[in-house]
């Protein structure tokens, strides 16, 4: 080779940036750096010994909670309100006499828990198909109800101890704000100029393209595609898009949720296979702003969840967002298509389910 000839370039081997057009922002990929040896920190792998029911989860039916309300024997999904809610509907308003560097608002809301299903030892990719649609379902009428009043409804779930979740049982949590969190502001911000520049909403055209391309698709239906997106940050990221454009998650037909049920069930089951461990992630659902907005247009926006799970290496070695990360770019460590290439071989058969088959022949 001639010494002044220049490599070709080769994504797995090459550092480059990729920029993300949801936040504005780019992400350093450096693929090769899966080559060193890991002497970091090693986290101690889930327990899988969480019983069915314990009296004194306060999450499980029949259970005391922190306030001294009493859980109904519920058989399917429960809500209540928030024993130690971040945001009140009754706060005062701090003012508005601020110097520049010193501002305040006025930030209320409601924060509320929902548990998707009355076993501890059950988890989304568990349980039936009709009992995730009971949750979909669920999460759709939170968004009419708390809609009305409040600019933003965030549903989110945070499973597993190294995603900061203190309790095993299923279950999301849903804070419902009157001001636009600094995340949906972006994506607000970003869906509408790509949609004055471009003609057409950004998730719409990436969904697109990303089902004819195929190289990041991880699992795919008639109504919903998941990918791991080209910009993706952590590890094995995903983000669940529908295939025609909807706003929010109450506008999605019976037949859409029926297909949603089903996709997050494939989808989670590769998660726990991959490493055969229940899998840590922090999701959540961004759909257009509600409120007020909901006699706006909100044609710029699309439904979508993303998913945000932090190992890396095994189902002991993580991703740490740390040092530079914090202080300079977000950084990945293997390529998106490589993420997406090892979710997609997996089967979709929970490893739980077949160990269990295995053990009784």
């Amino acid at each position: 080779m001639d010494s002044t000839s220049k490599p070709t370039f080769d994504p797995k081997e090459h550092q480059h940036l990729r920029y993300n057009p949801l936040r504005d922002s780019w992400v350093l990929v450096s693929a090769h750096r899966m080559k060193r040896p890991w002497k970091g920190q090693v986290e101690k792998p889930p327990e899988d010994n969480t019983p069915r029911h314990d009296p004194n989860n306060p999450l499980c039916p029949g259970s005391v909670r922190a306030n001294g309300e009493v859980n109904p024997e519920y058989d399917s999904t429960f809500m209540f309100d928030n024993d130690f809610p971040a945001l009140q509907p009754d706060a005062p308003d701090p003012g508005s006499d601020h110097h520049p560097l010193f501002q305040s608002k006025a930030a209320r809301g409601v924060c509320k828990v929902m548990c998707f299903h009355p076993w501890s030892d059950i988890t989304l990719p568990l349980m039936q198909p009709a009992e995730i649609r009971k949750v979909i379902d669920k999460w759709a009428d939170l968004i009419v109800e708390l809609g009305a009043e409040y600019t933003w409804v965030q549903i989110f779930e945070n499973k597993g101890a190294m995603m900061g979740c203190s309790n095993p049982h299923p279950h999301c949590q849903v804070w419902a704000s009157n001001f636009l969190p600094n995340e949906a502001a972006l994506a607000e911000r970003c869906q509408r100029d790509f949609l004055q520049k471009h003609g057409e909403p950004l998730l719409v055209q990436y969904a697109r393209m990303e089902a004819q391309a195929q190289e990041r698709v991880v699992v795919e239906n008639e109504h919903w595609l998941v990918v791991v997106p080209y910009w993706a940050t952590w590890p094995f990221q995903t983000l669940l898009l529908p295939r025609r454009h909807v706003f929010r998650l109450p506008d999605l037909t019976a037949q859409e949720r029926d297909s949603l049920a089903s996709i997050m069930k494939r989808l989670l089951t590769k998660y726990d296979n991959l490493f055969e461990v229940s899998f840590p992630y922090s999701m959540g659902w961004h759909g257009a702003p509600t409120g007020s907005h909901l006699q706006e247009d909100m044609s710029h926006w699309q439904l979508h969840a993303h998913y945000y799970p932090p190992l890396l290496r095994s189902a002991t070695i993580r991703k740490f967002m740390v040092g530079y990360e914090m202080l300079a770019n977000e950084q990945r460590d293997l390529t998106p298509e490589q993420a997406a290439d090892q979710l997609r071989k997996l089967g979709e058969e929970h490893y739980k389910m077949k160990k269990t088959e295995d053990f009784d022949k």
